[in-house]
């Protein structure tokens, strides 16, 4: 299979090229990616839903994450971005659904299969506001293991250091899932705040707070 092409970028979004996925991290090109937060709201409460990442991912794996989220491949716009959320949750929505919450630069880097991995991206984060139940979820075998949801103000107090840890309701993808099968089991977990992909506390409790705001 080919690999993914992406357009690159300079450090003021100049367009430079396109370069492969592998390029792209092994030489820390900037290029551009899409966060889609997932939330709702029962009565006063407001939630937020979060992915847990497949094992076999090779950056991240076993970690909560995003709701949904993905690489601009080359030739994409930010309005073709939303394919995301369809891909990886099942959940049909169109671009003039989501609300935006801004754009995020980060810079991360790492070992991954024994290679150095540079990861520059400018995000564009949405929030959609989705009352689906959970059991109807369609989930990306490949990519997404489980979905989980936590009250957002308890979420906050966790990367706030205020609590060490929360109970968290969700769906888990049953073992003997095949890339043509989306059974889903109930699943509830104790979670922490390093159990997240690695990124700044401050990362996590910006978007909690500014999806606060979408219901």
């Amino acid at each position: 299979m080919a690999e993914e092409l992406f357009d690159i970028y300079d450090e003021l979004l100049n367009p430079i090229g396109t370069a492969t996925r592998s390029e792209t991290h092994r030489n820390g090109y900037w290029h551009r990616s899409f966060h889609c937060w997932l939330t709702h709201r029962e009565g006063e409460r407001q939630y937020v839903w979060f992915q847990l990442r497949q094992h076999c991912k090779d950056t991240n794996p076993d970690r909560f994450d995003i709701t949904a989220a993905g690489h601009f491949v080359s030739g994409e716009t930010i309005y073709d971005a939303v394919r995301e959320v369809e891909e990886e949750l099942g959940v049909i929505t169109t671009f003039e659904d989501l609300i935006p919450l801004g754009q995020i630069r980060e810079e991360l880097s790492g070992i991954v299969n024994g290679s150095p991995f540079i990861d520059r991206e400018v995000s564009d984060v949405f929030a959609l506001v989705c009352n689906l139940p959970m059991t109807e979820l369609k989930l990306q075998p490949e990519e997404v293991a489980g979905v989980y949801e936590a009250e957002i103000h308890e979420l906050i107090a966790l990367f706030q250091g205020e609590i060490e840890e929360l109970v968290v309701n969700g769906v888990l993808l049953s073992d003997n899932d095949s890339s043509s099968s989306h059974s889903l089991l109930p699943s509830k977990r104790n979670i922490c705040a390093d159990q997240f992909i690695p990124r700044e506390s401050s990362f996590y409790i910006d978007v909690f707070n500014k999806l606060l705001t979408c219901t």
